[in-house]
């Protein structure tokens, strides 16, 4: 087995779970006070998620998915009102790149206790955290992938996914439930070039923020399997040394098909909430903060 890096520092159990309490809620407090305080933000369906997160049956997984427009995505994605984002019970775990957040021993620990899963880019989606992500998801977890890989803050459509969040969904022993989000308004709290041609050294203030929740995405697993079979023969790639799925042991080819239905479904439903959110204004029916 591949070594995992400071995975004790991310145990619920380490240290009484206090190194972890202590991080998510300073980290969760900086995140309220830029959303709704020193920035302006709107919610719509924010119920929806609030649901899932509180109070979704026992062993049922739950993966967030969203658009990645800065690098301050993560944490303030969660701060608006009435969010537990300084809650670490019911905090999120997520993929966090391995070459920004754990390039030192003293990042990688604080990454730990705040509940991130360091991922290798380009070490594709059978590399050990990715299946350290599926323990999380086995136990019923929420985990909150970016399926885009990187941050894109054009304005623009949904890129091509790339397959990490298609196989946690695939090969999770219970098929999570899997939420759509939408947000814009972050890459002007933080963009990659300000005035002055780089990154500001602090978020910015008094921008708008919109965050769009989607209703859960249906994925029937079996019958995708068995349409996956069926093609697969179809389909001629490279070989890519991928193990067989179990259940089902599906062949490389398989998983292709496989996967890139997944994801062709959750850019699809990305896709509809982002056009959604240009028409998308204050109303009775949407949760302002």
């Amino acid at each position: 087995m591949a070594r995992r890096v400071m995975e004790w520092a991310g145990r619920a159990d380490y240290m009484g779970g206090i190194p972890r309490k202590i991080v998510i809620g300073a980290v969760g407090s900086f995140a309220k006070t830029w959303v709704t305080i020193l920035n302006s933000t709107t919610v719509h369906n924010a119920d929806t998620l609030l649901n899932l997160v509180r109070s979704r049956p026992i062993g049922l997984p739950l993966i967030t998915v969203s658009n990645h427009m800065s690098t301050l995505d993560d944490p303030f994605l969660w701060g608006f009102k009435g969010f537990p984002v300084c809650d670490a019970n019911l905090s999120r775990w997520v993929l966090a790149a391995e070459d920004i957040c754990f390039k030192s021993s003293p990042l990688s620990y604080f990454f730990r206790l705040g509940k991130c899963i360091p991922i290798t880019r380009g070490a594709g989606i059978y590399q050990e955290h990715m299946n350290e992500a599926l323990e999380r998801l086995s136990e019923g977890a929420w985990l909150h992938t970016f399926p885009e890989g990187k941050v894109y803050q054009e304005d623009a459509p949904i890129r091509r996914l790339k397959w990490g969040t298609a196989s946690l969904i695939a090969r999770a022993p219970v098929t999570p439930i899997v939420l759509p989000i939408v947000h814009s308004g972050f890459d002007k709290v933080m963009p990659d070039k300000s005035s002055r041609g780089k990154r500001p050294p602090f978020p910015l203030l008094n921008k708008e923020i919109k965050i769009i929740v989607g209703e859960p995405i249906e994925f029937d697993i079996p019958k995708m399997r068995q349409v996956a079979t069926s093609l697969s023969p179809k389909m001629s790639h490279p070989s890519l040394g991928w193990p067989s799925l179990c259940p089902g042991g599906l062949d490389e080819a398989a998983q292709r098909c496989l996967y890139s239905e997944i994801s062709e479904k959750i850019q699809n439903a990305l896709e509809r909430l982002r056009i959604f959110g240009k028409s998308f204004t204050n109303s009775k029916d949407q949760n302002p903060c």
